[in-house]
């Protein structure tokens, strides 16, 4: 735990050090898909705290990909879970990073110093918000819930994608927001604050450390056919369990 934390710090001082001033931005796939250099800075000093700690454990991280190693220990990394955000002087980014353990997620931290929120989660031992535990909503119906979602960089031309989703829920008149950062997204839905998140493609490093914040915080997650969440299929639906089989039926 103690290195995870020493990891997100780094992530954020980098993040600090870097916003509201001059950085490059260049593109990757899609439209508006941003990296920045604070992006690159933030990795970099991710990865040289956990290698100092732990110089025999895999990391897979986003922009440099997979450092192998044969290890029952995975590190995934987003070094800023936020880009546009961030690159528009929008405080709503984040560093995640989740810690796998023979496949399963065992911890995972997600940190936004611009508002001072640290989320943590380790398995078995529930989800704190800046230290102290946080819990899901209680809401229990769909129609009375306040949902967040994302939208992919490059549209997918698929039955009931995202904006026919979108449009099914708003025309039932259900607050549904969009914020840029599904790890937030995520953390939100433990804190209490949203009741659900949803999303049709996500990579591991945006879902590995949030999606254990959420069922830490007594929360729900699955694919969009109610099965076992991984990091490594695209599709997530996070709720605070009591309307989950509601808002699935929206995406299916």
């Amino acid at each position: 735990m103690n290195t995870l934390l020493a990891a997100v710090e780094a992530g954020a001082k980098e993040m600090t050090r870097f916003f509201n001033g001059t950085f490059s931005v260049t593109n990757k796939e899609g439209i508006n898909n941003l990296v920045t250099e604070a992006d690159h800075a933030a990795e970099k000093a991710i990865i040289e705290v956990i290698k100092n700690n732990f110089p025999s454990h895999f990391i897979l991280s986003e922009e440099t990909g997979e450092l192998v190693s044969d290890s029952d220990f995975k590190w995934i990394v987003d070094p800023i879970d936020g880009t546009v955000n961030f690159a528009h002087g929008i405080p709503l980014f984040c560093v995640s990073i989740g810690l796998e353990k023979e496949e399963k997620m065992i911890m995972g931290a997600v940190y936004n110093p611009f508002i001072n929120e640290l989320y943590v989660a380790e398995k078995g031992k529930g989800a704190t918000l800046n230290g102290k535990p946080i819990h899901v909503s209680k809401q229990t119906s769909v129609l009375n819930s306040c949902l967040v979602t994302g939208f992919p960089y490059v549209y997918l031309e698929t039955p009931n994608g995202p904006l026919q989703v979108f449009e099914k829920l708003i025309k039932q008149g259900i607050p549904v927001r969009r914020l840029g950062s599904a790890a937030l997204d995520l953390c939100w839905v433990a804190a209490g604050r949203f009741d659900g998140f949803f999303e049709h493609h996500l990579q591991p490093w945006d879902s590995s450390a949030g999606f254990l914040i959420v069922e830490e915080a007594g929360g729900k997650v699955t694919d969009y056919l109610g099965n076992t969440f991984s990091p490594y299929q695209p599709h997530i639906l996070a709720t605070n369990g009591l309307i989950h089989e509601q808002l699935r039926s929206y995406l299916i």
